[in-house]
């Protein structure tokens, strides 16, 4: 299918798929004690559900034992469809009206920024729908690579506004620029017109140090090469005074607006007009001090040393990302909500090379545990497999945690964590079939499944979860109060949970529950049968009581913790 017609399709196909009316269907008949879905675990032991195959039947088995069972249930929708959900009930008959979904509060939507940064990826799969297929890229040769010189002069082409568009050219701004520390991988060049006093010989020395000999090395090995399209053997630093302006100081400190700290646009390595900004490389562009606030909100000199790197390791990711799936190997740009996952594990993996320095891990990692634990409060709020794949900070949660999941797993079986993310950035494949040949060609639903447990069981205290059900790294109900404590005397932590947040609601057999499935996320219950009560049926349904849809691709996770 051409380019064109193909994002053209999937807009059709997102509209059609992503509609919930139960629509006409007739109700599943009530569940029985012979019905399918039937349930039998020890502790410990799980299962997985799929409604569609079992009438949305789920038959527990009477309790014999004197001492209670308990279950957690999780309903899920595995879908692969980006925002794809639907309206559920869960129990048995009548049930409850569904309950409608919860308000989402402003604070965790996406600002002014994330919308920025929304509009650069979303764009990068627009453009490469609309140009020629890249040639596939040749090997980087050393011998031919023009260097950067330190006292290099050149103008580049920056976005001035958070709407850029290189198909309009006002949206981008010339600024000359001076090569003002030039490293082995890296060149920093500074906005000739940044404000003054500016960073200082020493302040960008040590831009260098960590971006040439510790955050390049981190995400090349971690993701694989970045492109080389200029020849010059360097990724171009670019600190100017436009991304400060991308800001008005009113939005800078509006509870909806923030700032662009630094970004990576895909534009840049796209040589197709009108697609294309004109600079032909490799560019990181990052603000500049501005203590006055001149340009937008001000910013200090300490506070750009200790922020730009952060962001730089998290848009490395990004544009490595844009290399391998669509310079080298000509195929789409990776899926948004997969890509913004694993440039925020990149930023964890960038803080860990610092360790033990506590102060400067936080840095970097502080932001993750802040967005997982937003997740973890109601993760049926919230969408993984979403079309924006740069949401609110929950949904940032939830790209992190994932990713990290999938390192902690598969690491082990390739050898290393650097070889799961290297497998996910170095393909044709995107998205679903990217995670599932990533794990070694587990299907994408049971990977959610395993996920969606794991979120719960993995460091319950008291309960030994199965090997694959396990984050290997964090053990969160312990590390949120770890991370709050260590971190304090750097950040303010008020908002960093001391306590676990995920809290499943607790019900019983004959619970009445109703809510919405998002795809990739669930609801959490723990389901608690009386010692020697009687066996119980639970049905699975839609809204008006009918069969799920298919394409929701529903599950009902169950496993056994007493």
């Amino acid at each position: 299918m051409p380019r064109r017609l193909w994002m053209v399709g999937l807009s059709s196909l997102l509209a059609t798929a992503c509609s919930s009316s139960p629509g006409t269907q007739p109700p599943l008949a009530p569940c029985r004690a012979t019905s399918g879905g039937q349930v039998s675990l020890g502790i410990g032991a799980y299962t997985v559900i799929d409604p569609t195959q079992t009438a949305g039947c789920a038959v527990f088995p009477a309790n014999p034992a004197g001492t209670t069972i308990e279950y957690l249930v999780v309903p899920q929708s595995a879908s692969s469809i980006p925002d794809d959900s639907q309206a559920f009930k869960l129990g048995g008959n009548p049930l409850a009206a569904p309950r409608p979904p919860v308000p989402l509060a402003s604070t965790f939507g996406p600002n002014v920024v994330q919308q920025f940064d929304l509009r650069l990826r979303l764009s990068e799969p627009q453009f490469a729908a609309q140009v020629p297929r890249p040639l596939l890229a040749p090997p980087r040769a050393p011998a031919l690579v023009t260097p950067v010189d330190s006292g290099h002069v050149r103008t580049f082409k920056v976005c001035n506004t958070l709407n850029c568009d290189p198909r309009k050219p006002t949206t981008l701004s010339t600024v000359t620029a001076t090569a003002l520390k030039v490293g082995t991988h890296i060149a920093i060049f500074v906005d000739n017109a940044a404000p003054q006093p500016g960073l200082t010989d020493s302040d960008l020395n040590n831009l260098r140090t960590v971006f040439d000999t510790r955050l390049y090395e981190t995400d090349t090995l971690a993701f694989g090469g970045e492109s080389d399209i200029d020849n010059n053997g360097m990724v171009i630093v670019l600190m100017t005074g436009k991304v400060n302006a991308l800001v008005t100081s009113a939005q800078c400190n509006s509870p909806t607006g923030g700032y662009v700290a630094g970004f990576f646009f895909g534009a840049d390595l796209i040589t197709t007009p009108p697609f294309a900004t004109g600079n032909a490389g490799e560019i990181f562009y990052s603000i500049v001090p501005d203590p006055s606030g001149t340009l937008s909100c001000p910013h200090s000199v300490s506070a750009v040393t200790q922020l730009v790197p952060v962001t730089f390791v998290h848009e490395f990711q990004h544009m490595i990302s844009f290399n391998q799936h669509f310079l080298v190997r000509g195929n789409f740009p990776e899926d948004l909500w997969l890509n913004e996952g694993l440039s925020h594990y990149a930023e964890e993996n960038g803080g860990r090379t610092f360790l033990p320095d506590t102060a400067t891990f936080c840095r970097y990692a502080f932001g993750d545990l802040y967005n997982s634990a937003q997740y973890f409060a109601a993760p049926q709020n919230y969408f993984l497999v979403d079309t924006a794949g740069i949401g609110g900070l929950a949904n940032r949660g939830a790209y992190w945690l994932f990713v990290r999941y999938l390192v902690d797993q598969v690491g082990a079986a390739l050898g290393s964590a650097d070889s799961v993310t290297r497998r996910l950035d170095g393909t044709e494949l995107i998205g679903a079939a990217n995670v599932s040949n990533a794990t070694g060609g587990t299907a994408f639903p049971t990977v959610l499944a395993r996920w969606a447990l794991a979120n719960y069981v993995s460091d319950l205290p008291g309960f030994t979860a199965p090997p694959e059900l396990q984050y290997v790294t964090w053990k969160f109900r312990t590390d949120y109060q770890t991370m709050k404590t260590a971190c304090a005397p750097f950040f303010s932590t008020g908002n960093l949970p001391s306590q676990f947040p995920l809290t499943p609601s607790v019900v019983d057999g004959s619970a009445a529950l109703a809510g919405m499935l998002r795809a990739g996320s669930g609801s959490y219950y723990r389901l608690q049968q009386a010692a020697s009560a009687p066996g119980f049926t639970l049905l699975f349904s839609n809204s008006a009581g009918g069969a799920l849809r298919t394409t929701l691709v529903p599950r009902l996770n169950v496993i056994r913790l007493q």
